[in-house]
């Protein structure tokens, strides 16, 4: 590994420890030319998915694409950035696991919404109102209507 402050390719790990809930190591590096220290990250390299479009489309699977849409779900809520990377972290796992290279984007949306639906119950509404483009309150009140049956 090349030292960013010098450019000398000779470092010592002095420390490593796994972060992002175990799905990558953080390593503490410190040049043996200039003693610089500084801190690289290894992660899994994970496969390139396509993602089918409700029009039949294909576009790239967008880690970043799906935070953006948690993270507008979750505004003001009690949720944090280490839960929505959980479930970040769940999804890419579990289309890796099932798919070979392309996963529909309702599937997608189903899996979203059903760990939303266990984290928080605004957020989740929130987001299935956009992902299933609700037209007027009666789809609102066909989504509320089974979570104030279960509380009863």
């Amino acid at each position: 590994m090349k030292c960013p402050s010098c450019n000398q390719d000779n470092d010592k790990v002095v420390d490593s420890r796994a972060c992002d809930n175990g799905y990558a190591v953080r390593r503490r590096r410190v040049c043996q030319f200039c003693q610089r220290r500084f801190t690289t990250y290894e992660r899994i390299e994970r496969s390139v998915f396509k993602v089918i479009k409700r029009d039949g489309s294909r576009e790239l699977f967008d880690r970043k694409k799906l935070k953006n849409g948690l993270e507008i779900a979750c505004r003001k809520r009690p949720v944090s950035a280490a839960q929505i990377e959980e479930i970040l972290n769940f999804v890419e796992n579990d289309i890796e696991n099932r798919f070979e290279n392309e996963v529909e984007s309702q599937y997608l949306g189903e899996l979203l919404m059903e760990r939303l639906f266990h984290l928080d119950q605004v957020a989740f509404v929130r987001f299935v109102s956009v992902y299933r483009q609700f037209k007027d309150t009666k789809d609102f009140v066909e989504v509320l209507k089974p979570m104030l049956t279960k509380k009863r």
